[in-house]
């Protein structure tokens, strides 16, 4: 753990040097922002790594807001690795540290909760309804010290089950894929399938040997295809599930384009990562002003991204209607 924090660190302070150079100091004080990642950047599992994409992409917000690296901030960096548990040991450390302000998103917002520390904490993206899950009394009004972004959003899971819908139009009987923090999604996707004339399953999955399971269920139930909720255990396993998906031959929709389809996922729709990361400077600049977390409102995401794998569309032998391409934001080929 001390290890990868000590390369994570250096990580960033080289991708930080450039940026000493601009902006204007915000405070004579060195303020100390801890980053929480669930997984280890240098290993995350799908292309040139996403999390390192997010850090980059929070710090290139708060440049945008005058801050200088080293001058006006600093990082204290720390992984997960993958398993959410330990991040209610790293809150508490970096408490201990008296750290200005966390920023944390994902599954690891589960164990800094758990760890009931003081410090302000700032989400850069909850999956899960943050008011159900706990991180605050309600969206206008946090109450507490965790205010930031959501992930959550009405239309999301309505748009992801009409896309797949086009995609596949004969699939009647949709398999979700889901884990135990999803309820909210599941509900609207219960709603969306009424709308659409679509039957849906709930496959929920907490454990890694039952996700092969899961899809033996949708083949036995016919489902015509998937769609898989994201969450910390289906990130993880993020190849097991596309490669589940390819055997079993169910198109699969995916709630983002970073767990899935670097490894050959078919469809993803979702809030875009990057751009949330971005926002979440916004809740830092104004900690760090003198605002509390309390009183900050919650936002729900703005920019959302359609990816599409044409590739994994012609080995299951479909055709992506022309209008969806060309509504896409990637078309892998």
């Amino acid at each position: 753990m001390r290890l990868i924090g000590l390369v994570l660190a250096l990580t960033l302070n080289l991708a930080l040097a450039p940026l000493a150079a601009e902006g204007q100091a915000q405070t004579g004080k060195v303020n100390r922002i801890g980053v929480i990642l669930s997984s280890n950047p240098a290993t995350d599992a799908v292309g040139p790594s996403p999390r390192d994409q997010n850090v980059a992409a929070l710090l290139r917000g708060l440049r945008e807001l005058g801050y200088v690296y080293g001058k006006d901030f600093v990082t204290e960096p720390r992984s997960a690795e993958g398993k959410t548990e330990r991040s209610a040991a790293i809150a508490a450390e970096l408490a201990r540290l008296n750290i200005d302000v966390i920023v944390v998103g994902g599954p690891a917002l589960f164990g800094v909760k758990q760890a009931r520390i003081a410090t302000p904490v700032v989400m850069s993206g909850s999956g899960p309804d943050p008011v159900q899950a706990g991180f605050v009394a309600s969206l206008a009004h946090p109450g507490g010290n965790f205010t930031g972004m959501t992930l959550q959003h009405s239309e999301l899971d309505h748009k992801r089950l009409q896309l797949l819908s086009e995609i596949v139009p004969g699939a009647v009987r949709v398999a979700v894929l889901r884990g135990p923090d999803s309820d909210r999604s599941w509900k609207e996707t219960q709603d969306a399938a009424r709308l659409l004339k679509r039957e849906v399953l709930s496959l929920e999955v907490r454990s890694v040997g039952e996700i092969e399971r899961a899809f033996r269920t949708a083949s036995e139930w016919r489902a015509g295809a998937l769609i898989v909720i994201a969450g910390g255990l289906l990130d993880r396993e993020a190849r097991q599930v596309v490669e589940r998906a390819s055997t079993h031959r169910l198109p699969a929709m995916y709630s983002f384009r970073n767990f899935y389809m670097g490894e050959g996922g078919l469809i993803s729709y979702g809030v875009d990562l990057v751009d949330i990361w971005r926002r979440a400077a916004n809740y830092v600049d104004k900690i760090l002003k003198g605002a509390k977390p309390a009183d900050l409102p919650v936002e729900q995401p703005t920019k959302f991204e359609l990816v599409i794998n044409r590739k994994t569309a012609k080995a299951l032998g479909l055709t992506i209607p022309q209008t969806i391409l060309l509504r896409a934001d990637q078309v892998i080929e």
